[in-house]
């Protein structure tokens, strides 16, 4: 049987997804078998299983830091938003129902099973299992009914280690706080603590971090300074897509949707020396001088129409192509580009249909039906391989589909406008392939580099596991699991 460590975070986005990747990388150096574990995530950031399913993206990175093959077990309870108050519901890599927060609310004690079953099956498979939490234990408010943090640790019997991000302030409190607020049997599930993303002279923060050790009574395992090679990783969040602005580059931009999904597809062109990739924010218009625009994917391709209409984007958009532009639709986008999304049956919001921007001639049928595929394709221009994945809801067709923006197993995918400036298309991850990513960028004047993106990403956790070595008691924070 495995031993389990959890590492839980005093808020969102403290770097508790990037810490268990640099564990994980860390641990499988030194010859452990290690799987990742997130009982419970939201993110409309989704990656295909081997099994069929879909999880998380960061456990599929987790899972390629320890060097497996991502599972619907790592990450069995996966809640993707399709508007503010609902999401759509995946158990064990499976849809099971689209609910709005208090009815969800009311389904969470049910899937502590699940939970736990899908635990003890990574148990069964492992040296060691490192578990992420959601979020933060300090929202005791959710405690009763908590399977993401406390609820699990207690359950399961699983130390913890406490992440705190001083590069947002206010971590001493944050830490300590925490203490303060949980019940006695959940604080003594804490072991440890870690101080994230510094900046500086460690030695400035030697007088915090022993006020935290003694207010808390709980270990620290070091001060974590800022890993400067995060960039390179796939991001959970869109606004780790954009980084410093590369004045005189080529330009493409993307629209941040208010459901956007998937956009690790972007990585990859973050990563060109010869890109500007920009994001285009809710209010802003689309750079005129922007060689291509991308329509990414959304968790709710209607309801992302309408909000596009709002930006003016719309109009944006028509500008661009009338001015000579190209636009790639990916997924949810690659529906809105076209004539007409139909939900008769109400399937990802309100049943009706919405016309779409009517730069493409297909026409799409939102379906029950999920397909959940990983696919080697050929890109039709270039005849250069893509390897992607399909995740999504819905079919389209139309006298575009006449010109495929590829072939998968010799049967066309996507579409591609008749003057060739409009492409579409239901493949996730298609610029990871090196080959494809070139000739498409070349196609439309931008010079790419000879890189390998495969193999940059692995150096970066390589990079993470030794810059956790060295600023961390790792031997020590293993010692923890049981």
């Amino acid at each position: 049987m495995a031993r389990a460590l959890m590492i839980q975070g005093a808020g969102s986005d403290v770097g508790k997804s990037l810490i268990v990747a640099g564990l994980a990388r860390a641990a499988t150096r030194r010859g452990y078998r290690v799987l990742p574990f997130k009982p419970q995530n939201m993110s409309n950031n989704a990656a295909v299983t081997i099994d069929g399913g879909e999880i998380g993206r960061a456990q599929a990175l987790q899972a390629q830091a320890a060097g497996v093959e991502p599972h619907t077990d790592m990450n069995p309870v996966l809640l993707k938003p399709e508007t503010d108050v609902g999401a759509q519901i995946i158990v064990q890599g499976r849809r099971v129902a689209t609910l709005r927060a208090r009815e969800y609310a009311a389904m969470k004690p049910s899937l502590m099973g699940p939970v736990l079953e899908s635990f003890a099956r990574l148990k069964d498979r492992a040296d060691l299992v490192l578990v992420e939490g959601a979020g933060s234990p300090a929202e005791v408010n959710l405690r009763s009914a908590d399977i993401a943090n406390m609820g699990f640790a207690r359950r399961a019997d699983v130390p913890v280690v406490l992440i705190g991000d001083i590069d947002r302030g206010g971590v001493i409190a944050q830490l300590v706080g925490i203490k303060t607020v949980l019940d006695p049997a959940d604080a003594a599930m804490i072991r440890a603590f870690v101080i994230n993303k510094f900046r500086g002279d460690p030695s400035l923060f030697d007088d915090g971090y022993r006020l935290i050790e003694t207010r808390t009574s709980w270990r620290g395992f070091g001060v974590l300074p800022y890993f400067a090679r995060a960039n390179e990783l796939p991001a959970e969040d869109a606004l780790g897509l954009v980084g410093a602005r590369k004045e005189g580059q080529c330009k493409i931009a993307f629209l941040a949707l208010s459901r956007i999904a998937n956009f690790d597809d972007l990585d990859p062109l973050k990563l060109e020396a010869g890109v500007d990739l920009v994001m285009v924010r809710p209010g802003e218009v689309i750079p005129g001088d922007a060689k291509l625009v991308i329509v990414p994917g959304s968790k709710s391709t209607r309801g992302d129409l309408a909000f596009l209409r709002a930006q003016g984007w719309d109009i944006d958009l028509l500008a661009h192509h009338r001015r000579g532009g190209h636009v790639l639709g990916v997924c949810g986008g690659y529906q809105m580009l076209g004539r007409n999304v139909a939900d008769p049956e109400g399937i990802e919001g309100p049943a009706g249909e919405t016309p779409g921007l009517g730069l493409l001639d297909v026409t799409t049928l939102m379906t029950e039906q999920k397909t959940l595929t990983h696919v080697t394709a050929s890109h039709a221009a270039t005849n250069q391989p893509i390897e992607a994945y399909e995740i999504h809801i819905g079919q389209t067709d139309g006298p575009d589909r006449a010109r495929p923006f590829a072939s998968v197993g010799g049967a066309p995918e996507g579409a591609v406008s008749s003057d060739g400036r409009v492409h579409g298309s239901y493949l996730h991850g298609l610029f990871a392939s090196d080959h494809f990513r070139k000739a498409f960028l070349a196609q439309l004047g931008i010079p790419a580099a000879d890189q390998q993106y495969r193999a940059r990403v692995e150096s970066a956790l390589d990079a993470l596991a030794e810059h956790m070595d060295t600023h961390l008691d790792l031997e020590g924070l293993l010692a923890l699991a049981r």
